[in-house]
């Protein structure tokens, strides 16, 4: 590359010279315990700024790495002013200098392409996921070690097909963005099957331009329409009958440039995911209602979900990961403090025998009578009892819970409101997440560890006691957010941002320097 034969027009003297390069390096890794390590076992010798072939490798495998930051939803580097900092090297001093800076910029770009830019919690605080930061050091010894420097930074970014799906999507849209490909909105609030006219027309170019329809001359709301807005409704988590109303339409009217954001902030939460998911694992999407079992990257059950409410009333499901330990079979529901200050003691104070289902105890593990508590002597803070709803076909659980302790007291179960289920947008829980097939979720789970699953699940419930079966082998859950997601077949799909956290994430992406603009270079 041109910028790396510039870097040694003037020789560097010796052995002058070669203390100016050390002192200069020493000085610029300093603040960095990583690098200087590395620098500190090898005696201080260049990594990036030697004139033989595989410096000059590791030069333009940064130089490619960080010119595709912006690709992958990050802020660009300013690379002119690198190459022309780097050109104007002259002095053994000026080199230290130079080593130093490419030394940090590979420490930066390797923070960054492995666990994002941004600290979840910051951001929103039931974004409680706990971000895996890479160890710098070891990596960075292990690319001055390598002698194929563009495929140890490309190994670098998240590896699973989500990923890689994700970018492919980036760069469609980035296309589609600034191309205008899509076409212009269509000018209606409401299209129907059997009509025609200038808005189904337009309604059919937007969807031919999404990939959602093959071309075709027909000015009409025909049969392949009604298929094609079919498709673009499951794919966005609309109401799927066909009919192009009023959501329908403001979903199809997207512009390009706001399904990228979505992609972008998808890429960074992509990015604080684990590296290692489990082989089998289990991904909850509050976005999308769904609870999946992942099987070797494929999924081998999924069930809908039920997730916290969006009211002021209710709470908003978190995000984090943890691993599932044990189901609860026939559980006891105990109620929160914070549920039993909002719904039940009011009632009780009103009508002492409010909730009869539930049962106070005390701090021996005794149930007590109400008629001998003064609800009114107490408030949600000093309120002595604990309230316990005990197994049965009204437990607010239902019959089977799963369990994957943490302290945001989060988890999977059953539930008897299944009428929730036939709901389109489930947010109406206190946080926990309600599965609708909890059975046949059961079952999956117990298949490795028993040749008759079913078998064992209901040798349990029928017998009506609260029973705790453990899990052989621990099952990693990933509770995420994500509105948008790809399918197997490389479809990327947008869901509602039900929370408005992602609005959250592109602000803060977009204040640290990520663009919708140019991919750089």
């Amino acid at each position: 590359m041109a910028f790396g034969a510039a870097l040694f027009l003037t020789p560097v003297p010796a052995p002058a010279g070669v203390t100016a390069f050390k002192q200069a390096l020493a000085e610029g890794v300093a603040e960095s315990e990583p690098a200087a390590a590395v620098y500190r076992d090898n005696g201080f010798a260049p990594i990036w700024t030697g004139a033989d072939a595989l410096h000059k490798a590791r030069r333009g495998a940064l130089f490619d790495a960080l010119a595709a930051l912006p690709v992958h939803g990050l802020p660009a580097e300013d690379l002119e002013a690198l190459r022309a900092r780097l050109a104007a090297a002259r002095s053994a001093h000026d080199l230290g200098v130079a080593e130093a800076e490419l030394t940090r910029l590979f420490l930066r770009y390797a923070r960054r392409i492995q666990a994002g830019i941004l600290t979840p919690s910051q951001i929103d605080v039931d974004m409680v996921r706990k971000v895996e930061r890479p160890d710098v050091a070891a990596q960075f010894a292990a690319f001055a070690a390598s002698d194929r420097p563009a495929d140890f930074l490309r190994s670098l970014a998240p590896a699973g097909p989500e990923y890689a799906r994700l970018l492919k999507a980036r760069l469609e849209l980035q296309e589609a963005a600034e191309s205008g490909a899509w076409g212009p909105p269509v000018d209606a609030r409401r299209l129907e099957p059997g009509q025609s006219g200038a808005a189904v027309v337009a309604l059919r170019d937007r969807l031919i331009a999404m990939g959602y329809l093959t071309r075709s001359a027909s000015a009409s709301y025909d049969a392949a329409l009604v298929e094609a807005v079919r498709a673009f409704q499951e794919a966005h988590a609309l109401e799927v009958d066909g009919v192009a109303g009023a959501s329908t339409l403001a979903e199809i009217n997207m512009p390009a440039s706001e399904r990228l954001k979505s992609v972008l902030v998808a890429l960074e939460r992509e990015r604080w995911l684990p590296r290692e998911r489990g082989d089998r694992h289990i991904l909850v999407n509050l976005t999308d209602f769904s609870a999946k079992i992942v099987d070797d990257g494929r999924v081998s059950f999924e069930t809908k979900a039920v997730v916290g409410a969006r009211s002021p009333s209710g709470k908003h499901t978190p995000e984090f990961s943890d691993e599932m330990e044990h189901m609860v079979i026939n559980p006891s529901w105990h109620v929160p403090r914070s549920i039993l200050a909002r719904d039940y003691l009011p009632k009780m104070k009103r009508n002492r025998n409010a909730a009869s289902y539930l049962q106070l105890i005390d701090s021996r593990g005794q149930v007590v009578s109400r008629a001998s508590v003064n609800f009114n002597a107490y408030n949600a803070r000093n309120f002595p009892f604990n309230v316990r709803q005990p197994p049965g076909p009204r437990n607010a659980l239902g019959k089977v819970k799963f369990m994957f302790p943490n302290q945001y007291a989060i988890y999977l179960h059953d539930t008897p409101e299944k009428h929730l289920f036939d709901r389109h947008t489930r947010t109406y829980s206190s946080g926990c997440v309600r599965l609708e097939r909890p059975f046949d979720f059961a079952y999956a789970l117990l298949a490795r560890q028993t040749d008759d699953p079913r078998g064992l699940f209901h040798s349990v419930l029928d017998t009506g006691r609260e029973t705790q079966v453990d899990l052989e082998t621990h099952v990693p859950v990933h509770l995420i957010y994500r509105t948008a997601v790809t399918t197997a077949k490389g479809r990327v799909e947008f869901r509602p941002d039900i929370y408005g956290r992602d609005a959250r994430v592109w602000s803060a992406l977009e204040a640290r320097g990520v663009a919708i603009g140019a991919l750089g270079g």
